[in-house]
């Protein structure tokens, strides 16, 4: 039996005016999830845990079977693990944005989504300039990075994302290490202001690195081996730092794809190419698909329903189109949290899941694919992600 669980980070929604009162999930075109839909089982989980972060951190970590409130130490060491870096027990790493800034608001959370190579020269420098000593600047991909110091994970920071269009004076780290922390992100802007990367994307129009943003902190992170757990070999899909070092803390192999972005332009159909030759070798692959929740983050309602068709379309079409070859198989379709247009950053709300078994048809009563039908009328409800990962690899559901 194969294992895959494809998620499409962010995509539960709610109803968009301009969708006429329908999620981005019920407008798009998707005729590979509906026909998986109609025989396959289906319901509700909560993904994301009370009292803590409504992130894509919780969320993954509890779809890939693991309870946060025993694991969980923060965003930013998840990311460095996946970066190769690695913290001293007394380390803490904070996430470190490029954002763009408009006097004093947050005016955009990822400059454009500024390629890897322009973000590369400014961390760099960032680094030269207020590196070296108590503060270590590494570069991750596109706008995020990371910030390695020595305490500071009593700060409570918010993530830049969720303040879009805001002002940035009331949001700024605090805690004991407020002072020290605000101190290197306003000294980046001078430094930043006149950077060559930043004169040629203004001169071609685009957002502009203005300053770091530190947030998502914590100490090294320890999860149980996903080998020694369920008696399986396993691997990750994804472009985002955060996800591959989840899946390498639990020991999956994280498998490389040409021409992925995290973004509406990245390599859909690679993904679920690579993934099938994973399962070759592998008894289970998580193949995470980034572009839902950034188009949710940007608030573009048109984004998020070509992501999702794009979805279906370049990644479950592959799959089921080649996983007959390979054997038996369980697909479980869903993501890590809802992140409404309308909001533009993550919300609460249990999200959608679907279980399809190459083994079984199980005549799903449920006639639409959409957050508020599956809601009212499945009847199946997890309370807890890593739960439902559990029934979903041990087949008890």
């Amino acid at each position: 039996m194969k294992y895959i669980i494809l998620l499409a980070d962010g995509m539960a929604d709610r109803p968009v005016k301009e969708l006429n009162g329908k999620t981005p999930l019920e407008a798009a075109f998707k005729p590979n999830m509906d026909a998986i839909f109609r025989r396959s089982k289906c319901g509700m989980v909560k993904t994301l845990v009370d009292g803590y972060p409504l992130g894509s951190d919780i969320g993954n970590m509890s779809v890939l079977g693991n309870n946060p409130e025993l694991h969980y130490t923060g965003r930013a060491p998840m990311e460095a693990s996946s970066m190769g870096l690695k913290l001293e027990s007394d380390d803490v790493a904070f996430r470190c944005n490029l954002v763009s800034i408009d006097g004093t608001k947050m005016k955009d959370y990822s400059c454009g989504h500024i390629t890897t190579a322009e973000a590369d020269e400014i961390i760099k420098t960032i680094d030269k300039e207020l590196g070296g000593g108590a503060y270590r600047f590494y570069t991750g991909k596109s706008y995020r990075h990371i910030m390695v110091t020595k305490g500071g994970e009593d700060t409570k920071a918010v993530p830049p994302h969720d303040i879009t269009g805001r002002e940035i004076s009331g949001n700024m780290p605090a805690g004991k290490k407020e002072k020290e922390l605000i101190s290197l992100m306003e000294r980046s802007r001078e430094i930043l202001k006149d950077h060559p990367v930043n004169k040629a994307r203004r001169a071609a129009g685009k957002n502009t690195a203005d300053m770091i943003w530190l947030w998502g902190q914590g100490r090294r992170m320890e999860i149980p081996a996903f080998k020694d757990k369920y008696g399986k070999s396993g691997a990750v899909i994804s472009a985002v730092d955060l996800v591959n070092g989840i899946g390498m803390a639990m020991g999956l192999d994280v498998i490389k794809v040409p021409g992925v972005t995290g973004f509406i332009d990245t390599n859909f159909k690679g993904k679920a190419q690579y993934a099938l030759d994973a399962l070759k070798t592998h008894d289970f692959v998580y193949v995470h698909v980034e572009a839902t929740d950034e188009m949710g983050h940007i608030g573009d309602y048109k984004g998020k329903v070509l992501a999702i068709e794009k979805f279906d379309s370049e990644v479950l079409k592959t799959i089921m189109e080649g996983i007959g070859a390979i054997g038996d198989c369980r697909v479980m379709i869903t993501s890590d949290h809802a992140t409404p247009i309308s909001e533009r950053t993550h919300t609460a709300e249990p999200v959608p899941f679907v279980i399809y078994d190459s083994r079984a048809d199980y005549s799903n009563k449920v006639q639409e694919y959409s957050e508020k039908q599956i809601a009212q009328k499945s009847g199946l409800y997890y309370d807890k992600g890593w739960i439902l990962f559990g029934d979903f690899i041990n087949n008890n559901i």
